[in-house]
């Protein structure tokens, strides 16, 4: 790809792009483009600590920060022929990467753990099967067993989720992939109907 001249680059810099930021560093940005390693260096030194910060405020976490700020300052290096002094200022440009780059992060981790929430469902599940044919109880517990057997699946997952593997409303709406408002209104349904059940089989 052709990164133009130094000629042309130190013409872009006159742009507005130029006027905003500091000139040096759009100008280390650009012979970095060029495969400057010593100007990269220099604008390494110059905003991996503010990407670093960037990245901690999103991300709220320090290991993964370090990471994406490592991922971010190599994107600079391998993409720096797509800064354009007259688009803008390099610290806005490389902030921008930075910006985007913590929120796949942030992105990523959500997924994962909608994933294991979803997988412990699926468990929950076959959990629940399992104890309520096989474990023996005293009396009282096989009486809320066959209680919470009678409801319907929506609303017996919902109580199995938040009173015997202790997760919050917020993380049960999540494994169910339902509104927090839906999941609450359910909850109460069910409890109702299993304070109903556990009263007629007292």
């Amino acid at each position: 790809m052709d990164r133009g001249t130094g000629a042309q680059r130190e013409g872009d810099t006159q742009g507005r792009g130029g006027t905003t930021d500091d000139p040096r560093l759009n100008q280390l940005l650009i012979r970095t483009a060029d495969g400057d390693e010593q100007a990269f260096a220099g604008v390494y030194d110059a905003l991996a600590d503010t990407v670093m910060g960037l990245a901690s405020r999103v991300v709220q976490d320090k290991a993964q920060a370090e990471e994406v700020t490592q991922d971010v300052m190599v994107e600079v290096w391998r993409t720096a022929d797509r800064f354009h002094p007259m688009r803008g200022a390099a610290r806005s440009w490389v902030l921008t990467l930075a910006h985007r780059r913590a929120v796949d992060r942030v992105r990523s981790v959500a997924a994962g753990r909608a994933r294991e929430l979803r997988a412990a469902v699926r468990e929950q599940e076959r959990s629940f099967d399992t104890v309520a044919e096989e474990v023996e109880v005293r009396e009282e517990q096989r009486v809320v067993f066959r209680c919470l057997a009678g409801l319907s699946h929506e609303l017996r997952l919902p109580l199995v989720l938040a009173y015997y593997e202790g997760l919050t409303y917020a993380e049960v709406a999540e494994a169910l992939s339902t509104p927090a408002g839906t999941i609450k209104s359910r909850m109460r349904q069910g409890l109702q109907r299993l304070h109903d059940c556990l009263e007629a089989g007292s």
